[in-house]
C-alpha cells in the first residue's frame, strides 16, 4: 500500500466509525450555528467521497476514537518511512509523561507537591498527559556495534540516555494532541501542554503537534498561530479542507487558510510523518 492509500483509509475508518451527519444535515466536527463551520465540513465530506455514519457517536467516545486512529494512522505510516528515520518506536494513546527520559523528575515533584498543598497551589501541577505519544526505545551496544565495534568496554558515552546500558527508559520523541474539533478556551490546554514540555524538559524537545478535524479556519487559527509552544497543527483533511473552501468562495475564510498554510503553521496529516523523521 502506498502513503495514499494508507491516508483514505484513514479517512474510510473515520467516517465508518466517527463522522456523523445528523438529520439537519450538520457534520458532528462542525458548528452547528455556524452556516460556513456547516458548509466546509459538508464540503469536506464530498471532496472525500466517503459516505458519513449513520449514528451519532458521544463526545468522549468520539475523542478517544480520533485519538487511536489517528495513532494507527501515523504509527503505520511512520513505519513505512522507516528507512528515513531508523529506530525502535512505539505510539502510544495515554501514557504518563513522566514515564519517559526527559520527565522522569517530574513524578518525584509531582510527589513532593501531592505532599504540601500550599507549594502545590504556587507551582501548580506539572503532570501532563498527552493524547499520542511517541517514544524511542534505547539501543543495546550490540546495535550500536552492528557495522562496525565502535563501543567496548572502555567508560565513554556513559550517560547518554539513548545508550540501554545508561537507561531502560523510552525517550519522548513526540507529543501530539488530538483536538476532533476546536470550540473552547479548553482547546488552548494543548498549548499550555506544550510550554510545559518545553520548560520542564531534561533532555532534548520532543516534537510538539496537534491533529484536529475542526473544518472553520478561523478556529483553528486560535492554536495554529503564534510560534514557540507547538511545532505545527496538521489538518485530517486539508486537501478537501481547501477544496472546500475554495468552492465556498468566502474570501475570509479562503485568507486565513492561506495564512495558515503559507505561514507553515497548518499541513495535512500525510505531513506529519516525514516531519516525525526529522
Amino acid at each position: 500500500m502506498r502513503l495514499k492509500g494508507l491516508r483514505r483509509k484513514y479517512h474510510q475508518q473515520i467516517c465508518a466509525q466517527l463522522l456523523s451527519v445528523d438529520k439537519a444535515g450538520v457534520p458532528n466536527n462542525a458548528d452547528r450555528y455556524s452556516e460556513l463551520s456547516v458548509s466546509l465540513a459538508l464540503g469536506i465530506l464530498e471532496a472525500m467521497q466517503l459516505q458519513p455514519r449513520k449514528t451519532s457517536t458521544p463526545g468522549q467516545t468520539a475523542g478517544r476514537l480520533f485519538e487511536m486512529l489517528t495513532r494507527d494512522y501515523l504509527e503505520a505510516a511512520f513505519r513505512m518511512i522507516e528507512h528515513l528515520r531508523p529506530g525502535k518506536w512505539q505510539f502510544t494513546v495515554g501514557k504518563r509523561i513522566e514515564e519517559f527520559e526527559q520527565y522522569e523528575h517530574l513524578a518525584k515533584l509531582s510527589q513532593s507537591l501531592s505532599a504540601n498543598k500550599e507549594l502545590r497551589a504556587a507551582l501548580g501541577d506539572y503532570l501532563i498527559n498527552p493524547d499520542i505519544v511517541v517514544g524511542r526505545l534505547p539501543v543495546r551496544d550490540n546495535e550500536i556495534n552492528d557495522k562496525r565495534t565502535l563501543l567496548g568496554d572502555d567508560e565513554i558515552a556513559t550517560l547518554t540516555p539513548l545508550r540501554a546500558k545508561n537507561s531502560q527508559r523510552s525517550i519522548l520523541h513526540a507529543s501530539i494532541s488530538c483536538k476532533w474539533t476546536i470550540r473552547s478556551d479548553r482547546s488552548q490546554n494543548a498549548r499550555t501542554e506544550g510550554l510545559n514540555l518545553v520548560r520542564n524538559r531534561k533532555g532534548q524537545t520532543p516534537h510538539i503537534a496537534i491533529v484536529t478535524a475542526e473544518p472553520y479556519p478561523q478556529r483553528i487559527a486560535s492554536v495554529a498561530l503564534g510560534t514557540g509552544d507547538i511545532d505545527c497543527v496538521y489538518h485530517f483533511a486539508l486537501q478537501e479542507l481547501q477544496a472546500a473552501a475554495n468552492s465556498l468562495a468566502d474570501e475570509a475564510v479562503l485568507e486565513m487558510l492561506d495564512i495558515l498554510v503559507s505561514g507553515k503553521r497548518l499541513r495535512d496529516i500525510s505531513d506529519l510523518p516525514f516531519d516525525l523523521a526529522t
